[in-house]
Order: C-alpha cells, then structure tokens, then sequence
C-alpha cells in the first residue's frame, strides 16, 4: 500500500506533467497554424475559455462531493487569478503571432526561474545556503535554464535530416517555426511579461489551494472569471462582428481543443499538480517545452536535428534531476526532522515519507 502510495505521489504527477507539457506545445502549434488563416488572437481566447467553461460546468454540478465553504475573500482571490491568467493568455498570444511557438518555448524557461525568486519572497520554499536539497533546486534550476539556452542557440552538428521522408505540403503550411520575418524584440518584451505574469499565477494558485483544496471548483470558477474578462476583451479590441464567425476549418479545431486540452484538462492537472508538488516542481518541467517543440519540428515539421540539440536535452534532463532530488530530499528532511537516521543519499530518487500527507491521502481529488 505504502509503495502505490509512493507511486502516486511521486511518478505519476512527472507523467502527467510532462504529458500535459507536450499537450501545451502541440496546442501552440495548432494555433500558430490557425492565425495565419485569419484568426484573431483575442477572438480565440475568448472562445476557447467559453468552450472550458461550457464542458466544466456540468462536471462540477452533478459531482457528488462536498465543495468546502467558499469566502468573499476566496471569491476574490479566483477572480484576480483569472485576471492573471488570462492577461497571460492574452500576452503569449500576441507573442506567438509576432514569433513562434519555438521562441515562445524558448522565452519560458524563464518561468522556473521567475516562480523561484517568488517562492521564495512569499516564503514557499526554503533556501537555506548551507542545505543540499536547497543548493540542488537552485543549481538544478540554473542547468535546467542553461540547457534550453543552448538547445535555443547552439545548433552544431545536423545528425539527421527529416526533409527527405516529409511531404512538402506540411512544411509549407506551418513553416512559421523558421520564420525570420517577425518582431522578435517586441515578441520578447510580452513573452517574458506574460511568463513573469504566469510564475504569479501558479504562486496565487498555491495559495488559494491551501485554504480551499477543491481543484475542480477553483478551476470553474477561474475559467468563468477568464471567460468574461477575455469576451470583453475581445469585444473592445475587435468589433467587427465578421471576425467573430468560425467555420468548420483549422480555427474551430484549435479553439475546440485548446478549450478542452489546455483551458480545461491543463488548468486541472496543474491545480492537482501544484497542490501536490507546488510550485517550484512543476514549474521546473517547464524546460522541457523547448524539447518537444525540437522534436515536433524533426517529426512533423521538417525540422533538422543538431547536436546542439541532444546536448541541451541531455543538460536539461540533468538539471530537472537536480530539481526533484533537492524536493524529494527536502521533504524526508521535513519528515526526519532532528532525529537520527540513516543517510538519505541511497533512498529512490522519487521515495516521499511525508506522514501529513500520507495520512490526509484520500483526501486529495484527483
């Protein structure tokens, strides 16, 4: 029992983080793809939260379970999270339509190390200097950022050369990954806000779940509060009723999927995520966008694989090891405390001995 308790709280969030991770990228590219056919950015947020919304909402009324009391002050705090994310949403939008998904990957690893630096200021996360699970985290953090800084820059060697086994037509049609027209500085200055903007949106949300641990309310309400302000918007920005019309083509696909993949099904892996984890672990996969995005471009785009690529992989894989050895260290810390006992060093990397939450497991929604 003890042992599938560890799996669930220790491997199954790095599969369903990283699984959601891809999920994000692949989003991005969908809808990378749907602006160069006319679709507007702030049209799209819009329908993509309302389409969340209107999936949610029947999942959270027929639920059998109790919802903990909600405050004024709860209320409150959800209603600026959905300001936050939304106004992130809003900002990587833009972002991409001046760049890429691949920048915009790129810029994110600034993520990890923004939501540390808050972490930290609202008391979080420790950083002790003398401490090795605190070292670890924060050397582990840097290699991290460093490796998708050279996955980014450094191209190297080409070991393989995906143009001879893909059809052009694809290429063509989403050739906007190599794009060298586009305003990378502007795209630049509202991706790193957007991104400092999401590191307080996962900060906030930790918050709110140590008072109100129901992910599934929180996120209903969240995308509600998302869906208002992004309607209006869009309904400020873009008054022409014709950009509003959605046919049945790669817009309606992509608004469709980004509604129920990334504004519904991610926002609930990451409150469960967060709340389990917090926000320094989860946040510390963030690295590996940067990855995927060079493997769905080798795969699907006609992309060519460097060496500077495996080298960034194989630096980032490093550092997000550094990152979950300095957590998993930090809470057998925790449950050790003063007494004696055997070196943690020979213990599994992902083993969790946390009594407080072994003892409240059921408590925990999935």
């Amino acid at each position: 029992m003890r042992r599938r308790w560890s799996f669930y709280m220790d491997l199954l969030p790095i599969a369903v983080i990283i699984g959601n991770e891809s999920s994000d990228m692949g989003l991005l590219t969908l809808y990378k793809a749907a602006t160069l056919q006319g679709m507007n950015n702030h049209v799209f947020v819009a329908y993509a939260y309302a389409v969340g919304t209107f999936v949610l909402f029947p999942l959270t009324l027929f639920r059998s379970r109790v919802v903990p009391p909600l405050s004024f002050s709860i209320i409150c705090k959800i209603v600026l999270l959905g300001a936050i994310g939304c106004s992130t949403q809003i900002l990587v939008y833009i972002g991409i339509d001046y760049s890429s998904p691949t920048f915009a990957s790129a810029i994110g690893n600034l993520v990890p190390a923004f939501t540390f630096m808050l972490a930290v200021t609202f008391r979080m996360e420790k950083l002790a200097p003398k401490s090795r699970s605190s070292n670890a985290k924060v050397i582990g953090s840097i290699i991290s950022i460093a490796g998708a800084f050279v996955l980014t820059f450094y191209k190297g060697p080409s070991i393989m050369n995906s143009y001879t086994h893909l059809s052009s037509p694809l290429h063509e049609t989403i050739g906007f990954l190599k794009s060298e027209d586009s305003s990378w500085a502007i795209a630049g200055i509202l991706l790193t806000a957007a991104y400092f903007l999401a590191s307080l949106w996962y900060i906030l949300q930790v918050h709110i779940l140590k008072v109100f641990p129901d992910e599934l309310t929180l996120v209903l309400f969240y995308s509600i509060t998302a869906t208002i302000i992004s309607t209006t918007v869009a309904l400020l920005a873009v008054p022409n009723a014709s950009a509003w019309k959605i046919g049945l083509n790669l817009s309606l696909i992509s608004i469709v999927s980004s509604g129920i993949m990334g504004k519904l099904i991610s926002n609930l892996v990451y409150a469960w995520s967060l709340r389990l984890k917090g926000p320094v672990y989860v946040t510390s996969f963030k690295p590996l966008q940067i990855v995927i995005s060079v493997a769905l471009g080798v795969m699907f785009l006609g992309d060519t694989l460097h060496v500077g690529s495996i080298i960034g992989a194989i630096i980032i894989s490093i550092g997000l090891y550094g990152v979950m050895w300095g957590k998993v260290t930090e809470q057998i810390e925790e449950v050790v405390g003063g007494l004696d006992s055997p070196s943690t060093e020979n213990l599994p990397l992902l083993q969790s001995w946390r009594t407080e939450t072994f003892e409240n497991k059921t408590n925990i929604n999935v």
